[in-house]
């Protein structure tokens, strides 16, 4: 062994090949996340491994009852993790081992690792779905109820952040509602097609114990076992799409940051952000900065990423498993873990802010928001096909922009000079209320519509 190899371990690894080894092959300090799910499994599997009279059923109510004790052991901080023993899994064997002897051995008949930590991943994937949809399915209540409250605030609806037509701001926030509904049912899908149980797979052939797959796949809570057991020790895709649907869920919420952030400066002061999600800063006593909504934004790099991270992983992997697969977890539970903070985090903004609807109404009327109905205006009453009524229009704007006022300010004989026919009507669909209340149509800004949309998702989520 060479000096200099020696002097590139450094520090924790001047012990040699032996300690880097150690250090790379235990995954304890990540995986010891998944003992209730560990624990959860082998309890089903002993009950299944007596009932199917491959073990005892004494030994089998000695390895529940010691299998209750660790689990109790690891959730009042007692239990002692050893990175000598690699995984939850063997560190929970070992406990086992010295608690009731003999029979703790008899808990692996018909099973392997694979599988083993194949059904512990998955079933904690599904719980995180779970969460998910619980956190998501919070948010959405807020923002119905804040939609609710501003149904009929008027507020400049925008296209490349120009002033494009007026909406209200029920009608915004609603549009984020559907959004957070896709992401639900994302979630709710992905749970779905994850809901089938590896264990009894094996190492990746099965197993030549009369094993009853279907008993432990009911008992924790599975449709079905998995068909075929090279793919259930193979698969990952539930992780992955976990994170398909984390990943979009977590560009919505940063879509949404991104407009919290833009609503709460001075120039907008279309809302005000509660206290609990500002900061001020530590030289500039006027500043409120919205660090929350901001941290939020930045949520989706790291978990976008850690979506990219398992796809290279697995991309290039042989059948059936590789160690390379160790590599899976920590990403997904960093992953989960700032989703549902991120989640948490964006209800109590939606909650707590306040609404500036004069800010909002004033900056409706900039900008000739007004622009499109005028045009629609001139198709319904004068029958001017759209393209002529686009030019006319135009003309109407450029003749308010050299005046230095918005289009409702011009005289009706200004307007007669752009198109002889206008008439006094015209002005009925000039002010920023009048142009909301007309869109109608299903899904439009109308107040009406942003209330039946309210009651759909109330009558949606109970």
């Amino acid at each position: 062994m060479s000096k200099t190899s020696n002097a590139m371990w450094g520090g924790r690894f001047a012990a040699g090949p032996d300690a880097i080894m150690e250090a790379i092959n235990a995954s304890i300090s990540f995986d010891r996340r998944l003992y209730a799910e560990d624990i959860e499994g082998s309890r089903a599997h002993a009950a299944m491994l007596a009932k199917a009279g491959i073990v005892s059923d004494k030994d089998a109510e000695a390895i529940r009852e010691g299998l209750l004790t660790i689990k109790s052991e690891i959730e009042a901080g007692e239990f002692e993790y050893s990175t000598a023993l690699e995984d939850i899994h063997m560190n929970v064997e070992a406990r086992l081992k010295a608690l009731i002897g003999e029979a703790a051995g008899r808990l692996h008949t018909g099973r392997s690792r694979n599988d083993q930590v194949a059904l512990d991943f998955r079933l904690w994937t599904r719980g995180q779905c779970d969460a998910a949809i619980e956190a998501l399915t919070k948010l959405i209540r807020a923002l119905v109820a804040r939609a609710e409250e501003c149904a009929d605030a008027v507020m400049p609806g925008f296209t490349h952040l120009q002033v494009a037509q007026p909406v209200t701001f029920g009608h915004h926030l609603m549009a984020y509602v559907e959004m957070f509904g896709r992401d639900l049912s994302r979630f709710a899908d992905a749970r779905t097609r994850m809901n089938e149980s590896p264990l009894g797979a094996a190492a990746l052939a099965g197993s030549s114990f009369p094993l009853d797959r279907d008993m432990t796949a009911k008992a924790l809570g599975f449709d079905r076992p998995m068909a075929n057991s090279m793919d259930a020790v193979a698969d990952r895709d539930f992780a992955l799409e976990y994170l398909g649907a984390a990943s979009i869920c977590a560009m919505h919420l940063s879509r949404l940051a991104e407009e919290m952030v833009i609503w709460s400066t001075a120039q907008f002061r279309f809302v005000a952000m509660g206290d609990a999600w500002s900061t001020g800063s530590s030289i500039m006593p006027q500043k409120r900065n919205p660090d929350a909504a901001e941290l939020i934004r930045g949520k989706i790099g790291r978990i976008l990423g850690a979506q990219v991270a398992l796809f290279t992983v697995m991309k290039g992997l042989p059948m059936t498993y590789g160690k390379d697969m160790q590599e899976d977890k920590e990403q997904v539970f960093d992953a989960a873990d700032n989703l549902l903070l991120s989640l948490a985090a964006m209800e109590g903004m939606v909650a707590t802010m306040v609404p500036n609807r004069e800010s909002m109404r004033a900056s409706a009327a900039l900008g000739f928001s007004t622009a499109t109905d005028l045009a629609d205006w001139l198709v319904r009453e004068l029958g001017l096909p759209f393209r002529e009524a686009h030019h006319v229009t135009g003309a109407l704007v450029a003749k308010a922009e050299d005046k230095g006022c918005d289009l409702p300010d011009l005289t009706l004989e200004e307007m007669r000079e752009a198109h002889e026919g206008i008439t006094e009507g015209v002005f009925s669909v000039l002010g920023v209320e009048n142009s909301v209340a007309s869109r109608r149509v299903y899904g439009g800004t109308a107040p009406e519509q942003v209330r039946a949309q309210v009651k759909r998702w109330k009558d949606r989520l109970g």
